[in-house]
């Protein structure tokens, strides 16, 4: 097993676990994640962002489909499976109160990996999907 597929492996059991100092071992200090809301750079912007996360789905979990590696990256396709029980932040920046609506998300994660530690973790999902799956209403801009 190479060292770049450890590192996810790691990074994939402590985000099921909600096990933030595991979570963090495997994430360089000055690592960067990037997902459709944002972007987390260092420990404790990610610690924030994960925190907030979980707050919004205490169950949640990840699922992988495929995965693929090569020159120290790994590509992941899987599912955010969780039940939405705390509040969530919109892309709005409205706060969504828990719905209990249980989502299945499909997502991709791309993670580089340098010394043993993720340096780039890109997480792409469709909002969309997400948004549907907790009724949020999607209406056009104007």
């Amino acid at each position: 097993m190479t060292e770049a597929r450890r590192a996810r492996d790691r990074y994939l059991a402590a985000f099921n676990d909600k096990d933030m100092d595991a979570l963090l071992s495997t994430f360089s200090p000055a690592g960067v994640a990037v997902s459709p809301e944002g972007a987390a750079e260092g420990h404790e912007e990610l610690a924030s962002y994960l925190r907030e996360f979980w707050a919004a789905f205490p169950d949640c979990h990840l699922v992988v489909w495929e995965e693929a590696e090569a020159d120290g990256t790994t590509v992941e396709e899987l599912s955010f499976v969780g039940t939405h029980n705390g509040p969530y932040l919109l892309p709005s920046g409205a706060m969504l109160a828990p719905t209990g609506r249980t989502v299945q998300v499909r997502a991709c994660y791309i993670c580089t990996v340098e010394n043993g530690t993720i340096v780039s973790l890109r997480l792409y999902f469709d909002q969309l999907e997400l948004l549907t799956q907790l009724g949020v209403p999607c209406l056009p801009a104007g």
